[in-house]
């Protein structure tokens, strides 16, 4: 059941971003299949984790592009986050070298390789001053993704001071990226190396959880990434961001949740919401929203409380 919501909300885009965990092909292909069919207005594609998972290569990424294009979505091929062997750099070569699709260049080298054509910076090039995103406007940016760790006053100072024409996109839904590391950490877990990983990471679709010594849920490894536990839950500030001028509400993709967060977003911006809304959580995750109100990030804040 749904209510009607009393103002007119403002518009904002929704972004799906790229898959950051390791998925076998046929399940990307049917996920993506399905989101072909959803709101979403904007969606990101590629590696951007590890270049030694497989199930996917470049062309493969490309057809899925297609396909999304097709369908009317907006399409960004986004580069690798950590870029250290000669394999990273071919990769994001490549990738910065097609001229079909928007790249979302989530490194300085990739800027650097663009040679001045449009991207969209990604959140790890931790832009956080209106300095920041004049220059990568200066270098062809379009748009731009804040830092999951921005608190909102900073997020909402950012948007009104940021060059005319560039867009800001903020993460509002899954499990927060906080660190890369040239280890990988599912491989240690499983006492393997790095370069003999056994590809372990396609075990854990959604990251695998590590706790504390005490038994709380504290991060959640994804090979060489490092994430929150919790799982980021900011959708109910989608018309503050919105009104704030934050053009895209990007949601990462997770094994379950993923539709339903997209649908819900929708609802919120034709004036629509559930009657009793609820986080919508990937499995076993717990929400939280402690960096919108300069919070920790594990914490968890009600509506009221943030008001």
């Amino acid at each position: 059941m749904a209510t009607t919501h009393p103002s007119n909300p403002a518009p904002f885009g929704i972004a799906l971003g790229p898959l950051l965990y390791y998925w076998p092909r046929a399940t990307l292909l049917q996920f993506y299949a399905s989101i072909a069919d959803t709101a979403v207005e904007r969606v990101y594609l590629g590696e951007v984790v590890c270049t030694r998972r497989h199930e996917m290569r470049l062309a493969d990424w490309l057809e899925v592009a297609q396909m999304l294009r097709d369908a009317g979505k907006q399409v960004v091929l986004s580069t690798p986050v950590l870029v250290e062997s000669d394999s990273d750099i071919a990769l994001m070569r490549r990738v910065c070298a097609q001229e079909d699709f928007l790249v979302e260049a989530n490194d300085l080298g990739a800027v650097h390789c663009l040679g001045g054509r449009p991207f969209i910076g990604g959140p790890h090039l931790n832009v956080y001053h209106a300095d920041t995103l004049a220059w990568l406007d200066s270098l062809g940016a379009t748009g731009c993704t804040v830092p999951v760790e921005m608190d909102g006053a900073t997020m909402i100072a950012l948007s009104a001071a940021r060059p005319a024409g560039l867009a800001l996109e903020a993460m509002v839904w899954g499990r927060m990226p906080l660190a890369f590391s040239a280890r990988c950490f599912t491989a240690r877990h499983h006492r393997l190396r790095k370069d003999a990983c056994e590809f372990r990471c396609i075990d854990y679709p959604d990251g695998l959880v590590a706790n504390t010594g005490e038994g709380q849920a504290f991060f959640t490894l994804n090979g060489i990434q490092t994430q929150s536990a919790t799982c980021l839950d900011l959708c109910e500030q989608a018309p503050r961001m919105a009104d704030a001028g934050i053009e895209y509400l990007r949601v990462s993709p997770h094994a379950t949740g993923t539709l339903e967060v997209i649908a819900h977003l929708d609802a919120m911006r034709h004036g629509e919401v559930p009657a009793s809304p609820a986080p919508l959580m990937p499995a076993q995750a717990l929400p939280s929203n402690g960096y919108w109100s300069g919070k920790p990030g594990i914490q968890w804040m009600s509506q009221e409380a943030m008001a």
